[in-house]
């Protein structure tokens, strides 16, 4: 069983901009959903997790060793799939993940050659092996992103905004990857797209200006906003009034008219019907107002 504590991590730029403010997290096997608005911190916690960057204070923590005092302990058990995912041209998929296998330091080359076809078949990319994979598409690339990522057998996963610029059909058949990848592995899924949480991640934790708002189980996020949400329809005009009246945590606009969602221990009033709140009511509510939403 594979444990990551990360311990009041903090990380301060040297513009001032402070990304990291004691970030405290316990990730176990599994999908673990990082969950946060552009900019909230995400990448710059995982730089600093994976040994990008150093923090400016904190522990991290993997299976009782301190990196700090063993950096390469992670790396040599790590898969990483960053946001940006650059691939060097006119170099096949097969060719390419031979070669960053052996600078993962897997020399064994039949070993090597066996796991790179498993892997290619794995992700759905053995009829393209011999296809340059700066050719692929968006979908297959990323694709490609999580076979060298296993390459090695990783004990930690973590991928960084994956599905961000996918179809929804290449979406779906990358998320279906991630989630066959299995639960002897950590898995780090960090996002800003609220469904890829909710359909494959056990736990997770949402982030925001470089700080965790909270951390647990999807159900436990949705189950405390029960008889706390409350929507009503109203004009566009109105917008501005009810949002200095009410703690409005989503608005989506319906048929020419605003349909608000606000957090609210009681009716707020007339015209306001209960409903059934969803992850991204929760997700929203902590972002607005993690106090009314714990």
């Amino acid at each position: 069983m594979n444990h990551l504590s990360i311990k009041n991590l903090s990380k301060t730029y040297a513009n001032g901009v402070k990304a990291l403010h004691e970030v405290s997290l316990e990730i176990g096997n599994g999908m673990f959903g990082l969950l946060g608005p552009n900019g909230a911190g995400k990448s710059s916690l995982l730089k600093t997790v994976v040994g990008l960057q150093p923090a400016d204070q904190g522990q991290i923590i993997f299976n009782g060793v301190d990196l700090a005092t063993q950096p390469d302990y992670l790396k040599q058990r790590l898969g990483f799939l960053p946001q940006d995912f650059g691939v060097y041209p006119k170099i096949s998929a097969e060719d390419l993940l031979t070669h960053l296998g052996i600078l993962k330091g897997l020399t064994n080359r039949r070993q090597l050659a066996q796991q790179v076809l498993a892997l290619l078949d794995k992700t759905n990319l053995y009829a393209h092996r011999k296809k340059d994979v700066h050719t692929f598409s968006g979908g297959m690339r990323q694709r490609f992103g999580i076979a060298q990522a296993l390459l090695g057998q990783p004990q930690v996963v973590i991928v960084d905004e994956p599905t961000a610029g996918l179809d929804p059909e290449e979406r779906q058949r990358f998320n279906n990857l991630l989630s066959e990848i299995g639960e002897d592995v950590v898995v780090i899924l960090s996002t800003h797209l609220v469904e890829d949480v909710r359909h494959l991640c056990p736990r997770m934790a949402i982030i925001q200006q470089g700080r965790v708002l909270a951390q647990g189980q999807p159900d436990d996020f949705v189950r405390a906003l029960t008889g706390k949400l409350w929507q009503k329809s109203i004009a566009k005009s109105e917008r501005a009034w009810h949002e200095q009246a009410f703690t409005v945590i989503s608005a989506h606009l319906n048929t020419g008219r605003l349909s608000l969602h606000v957090l609210a221990d009681a009716c707020p009033g007339e015209g306001f019907r209960p409903v059934e709140p969803t992850l991204e009511d929760a997700y929203f509510a902590y972002l607005k107002n993690p106090v009314a939403a714990a």
